[in-house]
């Protein structure tokens, strides 16, 4: 009996690329319109959430689909997943606080977090399995 990595290939390359689409469009919007209903009141970590999936997802998961480098296998994939929505998602919620008016330093630790994740998870990616 065998299993097969129902991601692996080129329509896994596909899928990720979408997905990270997807998340990309969303923050945009997201932030677009939660701007919109705040009164004038901005934040840059708000604004540029769209930038973490796009630049650490979609575009080196499109560049390594068009090298034609091996599909990574399923936990490397998961701690690049896991750093690339770290980093998104605390860039949103150091948003929503600016915009709110305040600060919490415990944002710092959603930084922390998917920095490490993120550089472990493009090591695991693109240094080869043993």
């Amino acid at each position: 009996m065998f299993t097969s990595d129902k991601g692996a290939g080129k329509t896994g390359y596909n899928a990720i690329i979408g997905a990270y689409l997807i998340a990309t469009v969303f923050c945009a919007l997201f932030g677009a319109v939660y701007e919109l209903f705040s009164h004038g009141v901005y934040a840059f970590s708000m604004i540029y959430a769209f930038a973490f999936p796009l630049l650490l997802g979609a575009v080196p998961f499109f560049m390594r689909q068009r090298a034609g480098s091996p599909f990574p296998g399923y936990i490397r994939r998961n701690i690049l997943h896991a750093g690339i929505a770290a980093l998104t998602v605390g860039s949103v919620v150091e948003g929503v606080l600016e915009i709110y008016g305040t600060s919490n330093p415990l944002t710092s630790i959603y930084w922390i977090v998917g920095v490490s994740l993120t550089l472990v998870g493009w090591l695991s990616v693109i240094l080869p399995a043993k």
